[in-house]
């Protein structure tokens, strides 16, 4: 994979000097069409020790308008960042659209040198891989222009640039104890990289190898293939998302579905409510200060129909909690700022630290049920958020956060009962609005986009608990009851 970038290529400087100046004014003209456009720019700077990386990244950003480019450096995670699923700190950091983001250093660093050192098996790197290549084949997706850079220098020129380097007084603190140890083991990280690259080489986002030895060559070579990518997907004309229109409902042959089956007759007296909501929130609120609380987070997902009860059930929970450790993220439409991003990008950074809670009323779900049928993206957009969303999931957990996601269901005629009751309840009023009621009106559609959801959303690593919320005594202690038992078999 890399002998063509062992050649020895090379620029001469009298080319250098020629080419330079109308690359640099061409990819201006390129960064400031781009801030029109309704797409970011996305660029990896990987490679071997020694390469170029930082200085090909330093000459992007003054061949550029550095205003419109956010760049980052990366390091070993922060303590806040090894609290949240790995892929919380790129996420956060990813460019909006009509901007450009460059990452010396990416989600690529990681899983490389871990399987180099030994840390991690093959498989786990493979594993490690294919979720790197679904998540950006989901960038590419959401419209992003992806464009990796891999530096290479041969076993033997990485020996010389870092003795050269270690020479001069004036580059010598660029060579620390760290890379001669990574020169040691060139091989070994020659093929684990071998392998991620191969791994993760897709025709919508390919790794491009540039040889390191010639700075000239290296840059030269990185700035015309930016400025070909940026100007052949700036010059095409723009893609028409098409609108997706509201599915009919789809049913099985004998008119069952898993929201129907639900037995929405459950109930329990008041007696019986205020004794178990006691019980309840006491072993919450102890459970909320348990000693491993500290190596885990909650997230909480409240899911429903309108007036299905997600507000009161929220309530009964946090007055079991400090208030210093939850924080609720009532989800509405996106904001202009949240448009810019990917759909998840939202629900990434709200991702709580360890020790924390995160209560979201309505969630991510919101691409395949209202998105999809109020057609606000296309139908291949919440088509493939399913797997997006399991993915996103499978991170929350594998990152010891404790996820449970509840749905609550009640009947049409219960819904109109409590519509009719906000209508006329002078402090309930803020409760109910017109897209409510347009809302009941495509029941069916829902419906059909619910049971979709749960059918394909609801993973042994993250199941659904359906709550039966007709009435709302029941629904809030199932609730309750269910969050407490999976927290003492964690904790």
């Amino acid at each position: 994979m890399f002998e063509s970038a062992e050649l020895g290529h090379k620029v001469a400087k009298e080319v250098w000097d020629r080419e330079v100046p109308a690359l640099r004014e061409a990819l201006l003209d390129a960064q400031y069409d781009l801030t029109e456009a309704k797409f970011p720019v996305i660029i990896l700077i990987a490679g071997v020790d020694g390469s170029g990386k930082s200085e090909t990244v330093n000459t992007l950003n003054e061949w550029m308008d550095p205003r419109h480019i956010q760049t980052f450096g990366l390091d070993e995670p922060s303590d806040e960042e090894r609290e949240r699923p790995h892929m919380w700190r790129y996420w956060r950091m990813l460019p909006p659209k009509g901007r450009m983001g460059i990452f010396d250093g990416s989600w690529y660093t990681w899983p490389i040198l871990e399987r180099a050192y030994g840390r991690i098996k093959t498989s786990d790197l493979d594993q490690d891989m294919a979720r790197v290549a679904r998540f950006e084949q989901m960038l590419i997706h959401e419209g992003a222009l992806v464009l990796k850079f891999w530096m290479h220098l041969s076993k033997d020129v990485q020996k010389k640039r870092l003795k050269g380097l270690e020479k001069d007084p004036k580059t010598a603190w660029r060579v620390t104890p760290r890379d001669w140890k990574h020169f040691e083991m060139y091989d070994t990280f020659r093929q684990v990289a071998e392998r991620a690259l191969r791994a993760t080489s897709t025709g919508d986002a390919p790794w491009i190898v540039v040889e390191g030895t010639d700075p000239r060559y290296q840059k030269l070579t990185v700035g015309k293939i930016l400025l070909e990518r940026m100007r052949a997907r700036l010059d095409q004309p723009a893609p028409v998302a098409p609108i997706a229109p509201a599915n009919p409902p789809r049913t099985s042959i004998d008119g069952m579905n898993i929201l129907r089956a639900l037995d929405l007759t459950k109930r329990m007296d008041k007696k019986e409510y205020e004794d178990a909501l006691l019980t309840f929130q006491g072993r919450l609120n102890l459970l909320a200060r348990h000693r491993n609380l500290r190596k885990h987070s909650i997230v909480l997902v409240f899911e429903g129909v309108d007036a299905a009860g997600k507000g009161g059930s929220i309530r009964r929970i946090t007055q079991s909690l400090d208030a210093r450790r939850y924080h609720i993220h009532p989800t509405a439409a996106p904001t202009e700022d949240e448009r810019a991003q990917p759909y998840l990008w939202r629900f990434w950074r709200n991702l709580p630290r360890k020790g924390k809670v995160a209560i979201f009323d309505r969630s991510w779900y919101g691409r395949v049920l209202v998105e999809r049928v109020e057609g606000y993206c296309s139908e291949a957009d919440w088509q493939r958020a399913y797997s997006e969303i399991n993915d996103f999931e499978d991170q929350i957990v594998r990152s010891r956060s404790i996820l449970l996601k509840f749905w609550l269901s009640i009947s049409p005629e219960e819904q109109l009962r409590r519509f009719e009751e906000r209508q006329v309840t002078p402090f309930k009023r803020f409760k109910i609005t017109e897209e409510d009621w347009r809302n009941r009106e495509k029941w069916p559609a829902y419906e059909a986009a619910i049971c979709d959801m749960l059918d394909r959303t609801s993973t042994e690593i993250a199941p659904w608990t359906l709550v039966e919320s007709e009435s709302k005594y029941f629904g809030r202690i199932k609730i309750l009851r269910t969050l407490v038992q999976r927290l003492e078999d964690e904790l």
